[in-house]
C-alpha cells in the first residue's frame, strides 16, 4: 500500500534562528494563531472568484425565474456576505475581523455562474480568506437552491484574484 503513497516533502520544524517558515506554525511545528498586534493598521481588500457549473436546463430556469425554491442568485449573494462575516468561525486560525464591506457579484456564463467577491477592512491582517469564504458560501447557497433542477452542479476554479494593503503590498492575478 505504501508504494502508492507519494513522497511528501517534510518541513523543518524551525529555522536556525528558531523562527518558522510558516507563520501559523510555532518553532515546534504546532499550529497557532499569528500575533498581529505589532502590525500596522492599514486599509486592506481582497477579491476572489469561482464558478458553479450548471446544466443548460438549470441556467434556463434561472433566467426564467422558474426555480422551485425561488431567487437563487439573491440567496447566493446573501450567503456570500454571511460567509465572509463568519470566516473566523469556519477557518480555525483566522482572526475575527471588522469587515467594512463585502460585495458579491454573480454573472451568468455559458456553462454556469461566475461568483466574484470583494472584501474590505481596515485592520492588521488581510481578508483573502474572507473573500474565498464569500465565494464558497455563495456557491453553496446557489447549489442548494438549484439542486432540485441540477443534481450535478459543481463548484470549480475558486481562487484569490487580487489583494491590496499590508506589508506584502498589492497583487493581482495575471
Amino acid at each position: 500500500m505504501d508504494a502508492f503513497i507519494p513522497e511528501v516533502p517534510r518541513v523543518r520544524a524551525s529555522q536556525p534562528d528558531g523562527s518558522h517558515p510558516f507563520p501559523h506554525l510555532s518553532g515546534d511545528g504546532e499550529a497557532r494563531m499569528v500575533d498581529v498586534s505589532a502590525k500596522e493598521v492599514t486599509a486592506r481588500s481582497a477579491s476572489a472568484k469561482g464558478v458553479v457549473l450548471l446544466s443548460k436546463e438549470c441556467l434556463d430556469a434561472l433566467a426564467d425565474a422558474a426555480l422551485p425554491k425561488g431567487d437563487a442568485l439573491a440567496v447566493a449573494r446573501i450567503a456570500g456576505v454571511m460567509g465572509a462575516k463568519k470566516t473566523s468561525d469556519l477557518i480555525p486560525l483566522c482572526h475575527p475581523l471588522p469587515l467594512t464591506g463585502v460585495d458579491v457579484h454573480l454573472e451568468t456564463l455559458e456553462h454556469g455562474i461566475e461568483i466574484s467577491a470583494t472584501v474590505r477592512t481596515t485592520h492588521r491582517t488581510g481578508v483573502e480568506m474572507e473573500a474565498l469564504t464569500a465565494v464558497c458560501t455563495a456557491a453553496l447557497g446557489l447549489v442548494d437552491m438549484v439542486k432540485a433542477v441540477d443534481k450535478h452542479a459543481r463548484l470549480t476554479d475558486v481562487r484569490v484574484v487580487a489583494k491590496s494593503g499590508g506589508r506584502s503590498g498589492d497583487w493581482t492575478e495575471a
